[in-house]
């Protein structure tokens, strides 16, 4: 076979390389310069002196254009015309968020994805307003709709939407927030804030700790914004900086984003903003953007180019397997010193990264008491943002003394390292050096469920979680425990359902966390004895009444837990609280279940918005996943079916049936007392030191503390 020689650009750094093909060169400085090239778009308007509106841009209600500016909202000696408008630019060009690509020498068509890269310079100025109130604030703005704001979107709905509409999965927008005017109501944290938002004005995350202000009192002052978005990972960065100073090296927002989850596949690039009783000018004053698809091995590509990814694949290349002889070599080394546990889990198929602890600490600032996010039986959970990646990651450190450590550390590991499910957390990577085992996880942006319920980080006061998060977060619970429990091949068992492991990402999906107490069953049995650890795994008010008889975790008993959870996510209380003389929520929820009140459950802070309908179906499914008979609660596959709607809502008695073991069905129509030889306590009153166990009735008051039989 004979050989072509490559050229000799390949002998160049890949670095070179990718700045050719990847990088845009910066315009001209007094000229607007479009550049297309196939799956590669750039853009440059350093000003905007000449626009056409229809041509290149669409402009709609209150906005326009005037010295070399966009101005989104009126700018005028009658302040009477600057209330309650609201206005709309938009690039008139569409953009695809995906393509197939079938020019691969092999033909299979493969999907590219855009990511892109813009920055612009804005002006929000106070105007004749001098040192009042501003308002409202502006938005850059990704939308499938190339038409004018809704009506009524002025004051907080910074032309985007409005009340009717605010919200609304339709809507089809996704738009990063520079607000001026704090609105408590839909959750800002101040009046300096930016923001992302999604198809509403409630910001699913937002950045007010900024090192500028977007609207300083006084004379008028530009700021400069890069949105960065990388349609592969994909992930968003934003910053922001004074006037013509350098890109921060931090991004004041950042989070992970799917505009796939959002938009439609063509979609337009524009600005909009508001004002209300209170006003302010919003100026656009330049904008670059550079867009592309990610692809692999185009057609047409020219010689040299080709070249240049050869050669940079083969330096790649020979750099890797040169680095993975060296690895090796340093690996066998540290195993001679290794505990049989970390050998274990480095042999594990399909581990995730390595990371090397200087990393993590330097990530964690030191594992600075700042960054912690949280602490439980097994470990501490610190937020850090690795070093050179911009990417946060949530790390737990184990802190569990003596020999047990590393096999929970093993245990966790073997158990996550292969489970893939959008519910569960991500697992990123591992440590181990110096006796030191750290577990490095995907950020999750909103932090835990428990948060958002009961109090917000340092204990303060947080926006009331809206019922359709709270649906959508029991939906993805559901998904997550049904894909452990019977789609994934070890079937496991979670052991410690609560909110509190239960994570939410940036677009408040669930995720399903801490695995520090989940073990793998074997697919012919049903349950896990913890024979390693005193007393009941778990946390009270979660745990199934047989797990203080048995000592063992079921798919049951993780049914048990779900149910707690369902009840705590609608009636917005822990499971374990004194409410009407009940211990427990659920044994309150249930007696208001059998006076015909169930609904009188539901969080007070809702008020009326909420589907009666679904907090009824829920409400119900969450007494039958807590029926005190683990053979009765539902499997995961049911529940699925009843939160999807594609069920109806299981049969509950209107009286709480008693805890029985041995285990079997209840009797029908009874709420004395069924009791076997070996009846116990369906519940436990703990304090710091000792459980005393106390039976039940069926409505869950405390009966007696004589634990003789009755029938």
């Amino acid at each position: 076979m004979t050989r072509c020689p490559l050229p000799p650009l390949v002998l160049l750094p890949v670095s070179s390389f990718v700045l050719l093909l990847f990088l845009p060169q910066l315009p001209p400085a007094q000229s607007q310069v479009v550049t297309t090239i196939e799956d590669f778009f750039s853009h440059s308007f350093p000003n905007f002196d000449s626009v056409d509106n229809g041509a290149n841009f669409s402009i709609f209600n209150d906005a326009g254009y005037r010295q070399g500016a966009l101005q989104l909202t009126p700018d005028t000696v009658n302040v009477v015309y600057m209330f309650n408008k609201s206005g709309r630019v938009f690039y008139n060009r569409p953009f695809k968020l995906w393509q197939m690509d079938s020019s691969s020498s092999s033909g299979a068509a493969t999907k590219q994805f855009l990511s892109f890269s813009t920055s612009f310079k804005i002006n929000v100025f106070r105007s004749n307003n001098g040192n009042l109130n501003t308002g409202e604030g502006m938005a850059f703005l990704l939308s499938s709709d190339l038409g004018p704001a809704p009506p009524g979107s002025h004051g907080c709905f910074l032309g985007l939407t409005n009340a009717s509409l605010n919200g609304n999965p339709g809507n089809h927008f996704v738009a990063i927030e520079f607000d001026t005017v704090m609105q408590t109501d839909l959750g800002d944290p101040n009046d300096n804030h930016i923001g992302l938002d999604i198809n509403g004005v409630n910001s699913t995350k937002t950045a007010s700790d900024l090192k500028v202000q977007i609207s300083p009192p006084g004379f008028p002052t530009n700021h400069t914004v890069w949105v960065d978005y990388d349609g592969m990972v994909p992930y968003l960065h934003v910053y922001m900086a004074i006037d013509d100073d350098p890109k921060p090296a931090s991004a004041v927002l950042e989070a992970p984003l799917d505009l796939n989850d959002f938009l439609k596949q063509e979609f337009y690039f524009g600005f909009s903003a508001s004002t209300g009783t209170n006003y302010e000018l919003h100026d656009v004053l330049s904008w670059n953007l550079t867009a592309k698809m990610s692809h692999v091995g185009r057609k047409g590509l020219a010689a040299w180019k080709i070249g240049a990814i050869v050669g940079g694949v083969s330096v790649f290349v020979m750099v890797l397997v040169a680095g993975l002889w060296v690895g090796l070599k340093v690996r066998k080394r540290t195993a001679r010193d290794a505990t049989s546990s970390y050998s274990s889990a480095m042999r594990l198929p399909g581990t995730p990264r390595e990371f090397e602890f200087k990393d993590l600490d330097k990530a964690t600032n030191n594992f600075d008491e700042k960054m912690k996010l949280g602490k439980g039986g097994f470990g501490e959970v610190y937020r850090g943002v690795l070093p050179g990646e911009n990417k946060q990651v949530a790390v737990k450190r184990f802190s569990r003394g003596g020999t047990s450590a590393p096999d929970d550390f093993l245990k966790e590991l073997t158990i996550i390292n292969r489970l893939r499910h959008k519910n569960l957390v991500p697992l990123v990577g591992w440590c181990h050096t110096n006796s030191m085992l750290l577990l490095v996880y995907e950020y999750m942006p909103n932090g835990s469920l428990d948060h958002h319920l009961f109090d917000g980080p340092n204990s303060m006061p947080t926006t009331t979680l809206s019922w359709e998060r709270r649906y959508n977060v029991i939906a993805g619970v559901a998904s997550a425990l049904h894909y452990l429990h019977d789609e994934y091949d070890q079937k496991v068992v979670h052991r410690d359902l609560k909110a509190s492991n239960i994570m939410l990402d940036a677009n408040f999906n669930a995720r399903l966390g801490d695995f520090g107490l989940a073990r793998a069953l074997e697919s012919d049995k049903t349950s896990y004895a913890e024979l390693e650890m005193v007393g009941v795994p778990g946390t009270m008010g979660y745990i199934a009444p047989e797990c203080f008889l048995t000592g063992k975790a079921t798919r049951e008993s993780d049914i048990f837990g779900f149910g707690a959870v369902v009840l705590e996510v609608v009636c917005g209380r822990r499971p374990r609280c004194d409410i009407d003389g009940f211990l427990f929520l659920c044994d309150w929820v249930w007696k208001l279940f059998r006076e015909g009140r169930i609904l009188e459950a539901v969080d007070a802070r809702l008020g009326e918005d909420y589907d009666p309908e679904d907090a009824r179906r829920l409400l119900l499914l969450a007494l039958a996943c807590s029926h005190p008979i683990s053979s009765e609660r539902p499997k995961t596959d049911v529940t699925v079916q009843i939160i999807s709607r594609t069920r109806a809502p299981p049969s509950v008695p209107h009286f709480k049936p008693s805890f029985v073991w041995p285990s079997f069905p209840a009797m029908a129509g009874t709420s004395s007392w069924l009791t076997a030889v070996s009846a116990v306590a369906s519940s436990y009153e703990a304090s710091p030191t000792r459980r005393t166990p106390h039976l039940l009735d069926g409505d869950g008051h405390v009966a007696s503390k004589d634990l003789s039989l009755t029938s």
